[in-house]
C-alpha cells in the first residue's frame, strides 16, 4: 500500500458521485478539502462516521472545509446512503478504484481473524494548493469531526 502522505501533491482525479455528476480534485482548487475514506455504505463503523461528519458539518465549514466521502460502492448504494442519513457532501462511488488506488488506501486488512484486501478507513486534510496537510490514519467513527477540527 502506497498511501499518500504529508507534502505530496494530490495527483488529479475524477469519479462519479451519488448523482452521476462528475467529480474531480480540479473542482475543489484554492479550497481545503477533507477526503474521507471508508470501507462500505450502511455499515455501522461507515454510518456512524458519516453521521458524526453530517452533524459537525456547519463547525467543519466554518473552518473551510469542504468535505467529500469515498468508497468502492455503487452509485445506487451511495445515493440511498447519502438520502436515508441525509449528508450534505457528496459520495464518490468508486467502483473501479481509481480514486482509492490514487490515495493508496487499498490493501490488506484482518478483521475477525480473515484476511483481505480491502478499503482502509482512512482521511486526507488537503490544502488550497493540492496538497496533503494531514492524514488521518486512526479514524474515530464516532467522534471523527473532533479529531478533523483539532489543530
Amino acid at each position: 500500500m502506497n498511501t499518500l502522505k504529508i507534502g505530496d501533491k494530490v495527483p488529479d482525479f475524477s469519479s462519479i458521485d451519488q448523482d452521476g455528476n462528475t467529480i474531480s480534485l480540479s473542482n475543489y482548487s484554492g479550497k481545503k478539502l477533507v477526503v474521507f475514506f471508508y470501507p462500505r455504505a450502511n455499515t455501522p463503523g461507515c454510518t456512524a462516521e458519516a453521521c458524526n461528519l453530517r452533524d459537525n458539518y456547519k463547525a467543519l465549514q466554518d473552518k473551510g472545509f469542504n468535505l467529500l466521502g469515498v468508497s468502492a460502492d455503487s452509485q445506487k448504494k451511495q445515493a440511498n446512503f447519502k438520502a436515508k442519513y441525509e449528508f450534505p457532501f457528496p459520495l464518490l462511488a468508486d467502483e473501479d478504484r481509481t480514486v482509492i488506488e490514487t490515495f493508496g488506501v487499498w490493501g490488506p486488512k484482518k478483521f475477525m481473524g480473515k484476511e483481505f484486501d480491502g478499503i482502509h478507513r482512512k482521511t486526507f486534510i488537503i490544502n488550497e494548493e493540492g496538497v496533503v496537510e494531514r492524514v488521518i490514519d486512526k479514524v474515530k467513527t464516532k467522534d471523527h469531526a473532533a479529531q478533523l477540527l483539532e489543530e
